[in-house]
């Protein structure tokens, strides 16, 4: 009877098991939604509770339904949104990337590299693309919406790249998109991190439009609507909504300060911006500057030569670029130091090395622009 009551208690405990597997594996399923609707294509990244935070079975899935739409002749747009009010995504799931750096770095290789092989896959899109950044989107986020033909923006967007602050490099592209924006500005966004918010992520061109956050799910609605969507009548709806929009309508506060920005940050060396912020003295300058003073010091010359170069370089060169660059993170102190402090302790209090930039040598930054990389990217 002991044996027979083992045995049934086991096989309990093993359907238990198996029941949890199979929730999970359908938890993983959702984690982004790929749905056709009309002549659209809608993905909707389903992690809220993570701020759609991108894990690796969400860039890979993607990237495989993007290539199947834009071959099929009857998929005629694609939508890209995130699911509830919060974000449109946060980026990639970088407290995830740390724990699978201490077991296993190839798996961390193959994300950054599948992650940048989708951002190509965006920009190069034959359909019409339309990312709705409503929400946080920073860092891997920009990367899934920025090479996309139509962005909207509402009065909710925050959009930054704060790679500096975790011992990384604005990547997903940053040293193609951010150099070609405005005059200094991509500099600017790309070693401080700052969060641009609201009517300002279109001003900046970032975003291609702006529309109220309560009639996004109406402008969603009338582009799934349309019979045959051409990039022209996409265009037409999208404008339509953006001249009705009179939110924050005369508001700016990148604009107000952007002749600080160009004068500021036009040097070819950090420690030289770090003298023209010191230099201008305004309450703005100095809040960059104390922002500036926290930031890795390597990862804030590494920035500022990955835009210069970048400027000059095609989007594919520079994820190239960017591929190495990560990879030589990944293997040096900063980058796990940076996700202990703002992620894992939460002190907020990084010890970097070098912790000065006067340390950061040449030598040191041909080690990052230098470095082979394993398992090269290639599109």
């Amino acid at each position: 009877m002991c044996g027979l009551m083992s045995r049934f208690y086991s096989f309990k405990r093993t359907n238990t098991i198996l029941q949890h597997l199979r929730l999970s594996s359908h938890m993983d399923a959702a984690e982004v939604l790929l749905e056709r609707k009309g002549c659209a294509g809608v993905i909707t990244l389903n992690r809220p509770k993570v701020l759609n935070a991108l894990s690796f079975d969400m860039i890979r899935r993607i990237y495989l339904q993007l290539k199947k739409w834009e071959q099929d002749p009857e998929t005629l747009l694609i939508i890209i949104k995130g699911a509830g009010e919060k974000a449109f995504c946060a980026g990639g799931d970088i407290k995830a990337l740390l724990e699978a750096l201490k077991t296993d770095q190839n798996a961390v290789r193959d994300f950054f590299r599948e992650e940048y092989i989708l951002n190509n896959a965006i920009d190069s899109c034959r359909k019409p693309y339309v990312a709705l950044i409503h929400g946080i989107t920073m860092g891997g986020g920009v990367g899934v919406s920025v090479y996309g033909q139509f962005r909207v923006a509402t009065e909710k967007s925050v959009l930054a790249m704060p790679e500096t602050a975790i011992g990384l490099v604005p990547d997903v592209g940053g040293g193609y998109f951010l150099p070609r924006l405005q005059g200094k500005l991509g500099y600017f966004l790309g070693l401080t991190g700052f969060r641009l918010k609201g009517r300002d992520v279109y001003t900046a061109g970032i975003a291609t439009h702006f529309v109220d956050s309560e009639k996004l799910v109406m402008l969603e609605e009338d582009l799934l609507a349309l019979k045959s969507p051409s990039k022209e009548n996409i265009a037409d709806v999208l404008e339509s909504y953006h001249t009705k929009s009179r939110i924050d309508q005369d508001k700016s506060y990148i604009l107000e300060h952007m002749d600080k920005i160009n004068r500021c940050f036009s040097a070819d060396t950090v420690e030289q911006i770090i003298e023209y912020l010191q230099q201008d003295g305004s309450p703005f300058a100095l809040e960059q500057l104390k922002v500036i003073n926290k930031m890795s010091p390597t990862s804030l010359k590494i920035t500022l030569r990955q835009l210069m170069e970048g400027s000059s370089k095609t989007l594919q060169e520079v994820l190239l670029m960017e591929y190495r660059l990560v990879q030589a993170c990944l293997v040096n102190h900063d980058f796990p130091e940076g996700i202990r402090a703002l992620l894992v302790d939460k002190d907020r209090s990084p010890k970097w090395k070098p912790a000065d930039l006067k340390e950061v040598t040449d030598e040191d930054l041909n080690y990052y622009f230098t470095f082979p990389g394993s398992n090269d990217l290639k599109f």
